[in-house]
């Protein structure tokens, strides 16, 4: 079970830093949204030891704050 986790883990990653690279045509306002949705659906995967609802909450509450930081 660890390594499935190990793996999932990975792969999160991947595709959070291969969606960052997306972000150079944006806006820094959009830029700062994504990183912190990318970054909270990180943190509420971590803390919710994958639940889905933990990511996509954490997605949200990540988004909002990366939106209102570059007001």
């Amino acid at each position: 079970m660890k390594a499935i986790q190990r793996v999932s883990f990975g792969a999160a990653i991947a595709a959070l830093l291969f969606g960052l690279s997306g972000c150079a045509g944006m806006s820094r306002q959009g830029a700062n949204t994504a990183v912190g949705a990318g970054v909270g659906a990180v943190g509420g995967a971590l803390l919710t030891g994958g639940s889905a609802l933990g990511t996509v909450g954490g997605a949200a509450v990540g988004g909002v704050i990366g939106h209102e930081v570059s007001k």
